[in-house]
């Protein structure tokens, strides 16, 4: 399951993601990262049986955080399969199958966005968070 936390800078100035790993006993992986002077966000993956429990320590320790499920979606009827996502995306979330269909593996997708702003048919959009 993937959560979004934000934070300020008084907060981002402290390791709260490894205070939760301490904490909790549960491996985070921080798939997105980006800090800025006066606040920060991360990306970050956690077993989905553990998601309540580090949401609610990362907000005692004063982050915001929303939980994100199937962000991308993939319009096939939009889709012309032309693969400009394929070139953008960091993560290889997309592929051409034998048949050079586009191919979608969503639980690689680190939510950045790239491939909504480069599909020239619009076939690709953020699904609502929950």
């Amino acid at each position: 399951m993937k959560l979004l936390v934000t934070f300020s800078s008084k907060e981002g100035k402290r390791p709260i993601i490894a205070q939760v790993v301490r904490d909790t006993g549960v491996l985070v992986n921080v798939e997105r990262a980006m800090i800025e002077s006066n606040e920060g966000e991360a990306l970050i993956d956690i077993p989905e049986e553990s998601c309540r429990i580090v949401k609610d320590r990362l907000t005692e320790l004063g982050a915001a955080v929303r939980i994100l499920e199937d962000e991308i979606l993939l319009d096939e009827t939009e889709c012309v399969d032309c693969g400009a996502c394929i070139s953008i995306c960091p993560q290889e979330v997309f592929s051409f199958d034998r048949e050079f269909k586009l191919q979608m593996d969503a639980k690689r997708c680190v939510l950045c966005g790239r491939c909504i702003e480069i599909c020239p048919h619009r076939a690709l959009s953020r699904k609502g968070e929950l």
